[in-house]
C-alpha cells in the first residue's frame, strides 16, 4: 500500500510540477489543467515553475500565481479571488516543533493558510502555517508573515508587522513599503 501511495505521489508531481508547470501550458489555462489534476482553481492566470505540494489548494477567480511561487499543501491553502503573487512567493503549511538537541526538527504539524480576497503578496513573500490574510492586504516583497494580517492593511518586514491601514478606495500603498 506504501509503495502505490509513493507512485501515486510522484506520477501527481511529475504532472503538476513537470508537464503541467511547463511553458507547453498557456498561462492562461493552466488553471483547467490544474483543476483536472485535482486542484481547486478557479479561472486564473498562473505562471509556469509554480509548485504545488498537494491538492488541497483553491484558488479564486481572477487571481495571478507568479512564476517561481512554492505551495507546499501539507495543510489547507485558500486563495481568495483577485490575489496577486509576486515571483517567488512560499505559502508554507507545515513545519517542525522544536526537539532535543540530537535532532532539533521535530515532529510534523501543518496548519492552514487563508489569503483573503483582493491581496498582493510582494516577491518572495514567505507566509507561514496558520496565517489567514484578510482581504485588501499588501504584503511587501521579502516579508515573512508568521501571524493574522488585518484587511486591509499594508505589512512589511521580518517578521511582517503592520505598517498603516488601507481605505477601501486606497490606490497607492507604494509609499508606506519605502
Amino acid at each position: 500500500m506504501r509503495l502505490k501511495q509513493t507512485l501515486t505521489t510522484a506520477a501527481r508531481d511529475l504532472l503538476v510540477n513537470g508537464l503541467l508547470s511547463s511553458p507547453l501550458v498557456p498561462e492562461s489555462q493552466r488553471w483547467r489543467a490544474l483543476r483536472a489534476a485535482g486542484i481547486n482553481a478557479s479561472p486564473s492566470t498562473i505562471a509556469g515553475r509554480a509548485f504545488f505540494g498537494g491538492t488541497d489548494i483553491s484558488i479564486g477567480r481572477g487571481s495571478f500565481i507568479n512564476y517561481d511561487a512554492f505551495l507546499d499543501g501539507s495543510a489547507a491553502i485558500t486563495i481568495g479571488a483577485r490575489v496577486q503573487f509576486g515571483p517567488g512567493v512560499m505559502v508554507i503549511t507545515g513545519s517542525h516543533h522544536i526537539a532535543g538537541p540530537q535532532e532539533r526538527a521535530g515532529a510534523n504539524y501543518a496548519l492552514p493558510v487563508v489569503i483573503g480576497d483582493g491581496c498582493w503578496i510582494g516577491a518572495r513573500a514567505v507566509i507561514l502555517p496558520g496565517v489567514t490574510i484578510g482581504p485588501g492586504c499588501v504584503i511587501a516583497a521579502g516579508a515573512v508573515v508568521s501571524a493574522d494580517c488585518e484587511r486591509n492593511s499594508v505589512y512589511a518586514g521580518v517578521p511582517a508587522r503592520r505598517k498603516r491601514g488601507l481605505e477601501d478606495d486606497d490606490a497607492d500603498a507604494a509609499e508606506a513599503l519605502t
